[in-house]
């Protein structure tokens, strides 16, 4: 399917995310969990993927170290051709806030401001010029237009998290990040948000990479990459829902021991 280009995008790399023999150990000694064990994965600009696994297969401690929430403990990561490893706290908050945008679970959007607010809070943080213009067409763009000045306690739960789209969306991020989006909607808001999705990669031009449990979600992807016991454990392209429960299904035999890892889903948006 052909996606139209945004005439004001800076030029992107044709690689969106690399990640380079990826290892994350929690603990010490005998208590030591690998979450992740030398995980390599390429995913090309402008695509939408799914990662899967069982529970404590490392797919919420990728996510964290390929948005740079977390340092992995040996390996690289690359974000838009830029390596993202290394460098102090500073350097890093400020590639995130540049290069990478954030859709979690719980919304995270501050209660005191209006959807607008929220909208261009990460430019506000970023210390970037606010184009109110610009957060309007977006919020336009995902059926908020006429809720500019509303709460997040007038908006129901996927409204909320379209605006949480809106705000990922606002600082023309190369990569989004989304981690289990649809878990706390019901089944109409969950489609509407994964179709939004869908145009963050086809319209916007944007590169998704979603932490999902639900087939049915996954289905939405371009791609789902499974992982278990913190290694790749395969890939289906053009995912469907049977195929994807498929395979989870056979993950899951092979499984058998839990990798818990923290997950971020609850991380603060002032933080990030």
């Amino acid at each position: 399917m052909m996606r139209r280009k945004n005439a004001n995008r800076p030029a992107r790399s044709e690689e969106a995310l690399r990640l380079a023999q990826v290892t994350k150990v929690y603990g010490s000694a005998e208590n030591a969990v690998t979450a992740l064990d030398g995980v390599s994965l390429t995913l090309p600009a402008g695509s939408f993927t799914a990662v899967m696994g069982p529970s404590g297969s490392g797919k919420s401690t990728l996510l964290q170290c390929a948005a740079g929430l977390d340092r992995p403990d040996s390996g690289r990561v690359v974000v838009d051709g830029e390596e993202m490893t290394g460098g102090s706290e500073a350097a890093l908050t400020k590639f995130r806030r540049r290069r990478i945008g954030f859709i979690f679970q719980q919304y995270n959007l501050l209660p005191t401001l209006t959807v607008a607010q929220n909208t261009v809070l990460p430019l506000k943080l970023a210390g970037r010029r606010i184009d109110r213009a610009r957060a309007r067409e977006i919020l336009t763009q995902v059926g908020l237009g006429e809720r500019l000045g509303h709460r997040p306690d007038q908006l129901s739960g996927g409204q909320q998290q379209r605006v949480a789209i809106a705000r990922a969306l606002v600082t023309e991020p190369s990569v989004v990040f989304a981690d289990e989006p649809t878990g706390a909607l019901d089944i109409r808001s969950a489609r509407d948000v994964l179709s939004l999705l869908q145009e963050t990669v086809r319209v916007h031009g944007r590169t998704v990479v979603m932490v999902t449990h639900d087939p049915v979600a996954a289905s939405y992807a371009d791609s789902v990459v499974f992982l278990a016991d913190g290694r790749l454990a395969g890939q289906i392209d053009r995912p469907t829902v049977d195929a994807v429960a498929e395979r989870l299904a056979h993950l899951g035999d092979t499984v058998h021991h839990g990798n818990a890892a923290p997950s971020f889903a609850h991380t603060t948006f002032a933080g990030v």
